[in-house]
């Protein structure tokens, strides 16, 4: 035991600074500038910068200018801009989690999880625009992982196959999301009315995409099936349509597993 907990100690003292902080293992600065300054207020002014004018905006000088002090006055409290950056996407995903329902039934929990990640996505578009270096390892990341996980609790999977299924759900609203965020940022600039109008180039394709060249895209271009017309401007059928087919094909799979342990 004694071995166990000094390798543990080691492990927690070897953590990656920005993570650390994260989990709150490190106490903050006792002394420094006259009026208050912490972690979170530095994460927060971070955040509403990136989501007012983008991650490349974000920076250790404009967010200290942003709070009145300077950039040294930041870095006794988050070290470098990849620790900030970090603390900001954590901070984004603290966000409130359902309670665990007895009865839960899991597709209605993951279409609600799918859509919380979503939300988070496109109300923070910025998010997308720092890399995946690996798995997640800070608090309300993890707290979104869980929920997921907690989905799928009474499935009859391994825990590689659930964590598994919650990857697949994440990237495919990830993917949604960002899908969302490109159409957001569209209307947003005013590029749609500035650009050639939308149903004059669904027309002409109507004309251009012949039967010939085309045999299979020709009826749903005629039929407008192509360009979404029977469709809500967000695309929400499709997105339901797909994650509807993912949770279908992952039900398909429990059965299987169902079937293969009642042998």
């Amino acid at each position: 035991m004694q071995d166990e907990d000094r390798k543990d100690n080691e492990a927690m003292q070897n953590l990656p600074r920005g993570i650390a902080l994260s989990w709150g293992l490190e106490k903050e600065p006792q002394r420094g500038p006259k009026r208050e300054l912490s972690i979170r207020k530095i994460v927060d002014t971070a955040i509403q910068i990136a989501d007012k004018d983008g991650l490349s905006a974000v920076s250790m000088n404009r967010v200290a200018a942003s709070l009145g002090y300077t950039a040294m006055s930041l870095y006794r409290y988050i070290p470098s801009k990849e620790d900030l950056l970090l603390l900001m996407q954590d901070a984004v995903c603290d966000i409130p989690i359902p309670p665990e329902e007895k009865d839960e039934d899991w597709k209605n929990g993951m279409r609600e999880y799918v859509q919380a990640c979503i939300q988070i996505l496109r109300e923070h578009p910025w998010f997308f625009d720092i890399p995946i270096t690996g798995e997640p390892y800070t608090p309300n990341i993890l707290q979104i992982v869980e929920w997921g996980l907690r989905i799928m609790r009474h499935c009859p999977l391994s825990d590689h196959e659930k964590m598994s299924i919650v990857l697949l759900l994440n990237s495919y609203a990830r993917s949604w999301g960002g899908i969302i965020r490109d159409i957001d940022k569209a209307v947003q600039a005013g590029s749609r009315s500035a650009a050639p109008s939308t149903s004059d180039i669904h027309n002409a394709l109507k004309y251009l995409v012949t039967q010939e060249q085309f045999p299979q895209l020709y009826a749903m271009v005629k039929s407008g099936t192509y360009a979404g017309e029977n469709e809500s401007d967000d695309g929400s059928n499709d997105f339901e349509f797909g994650l509807e087919r993912i949770l279908d094909g992952i039900e398909y799979y429990l059965n299987q597993r169902q079937a293969e342990n009642g042998k």
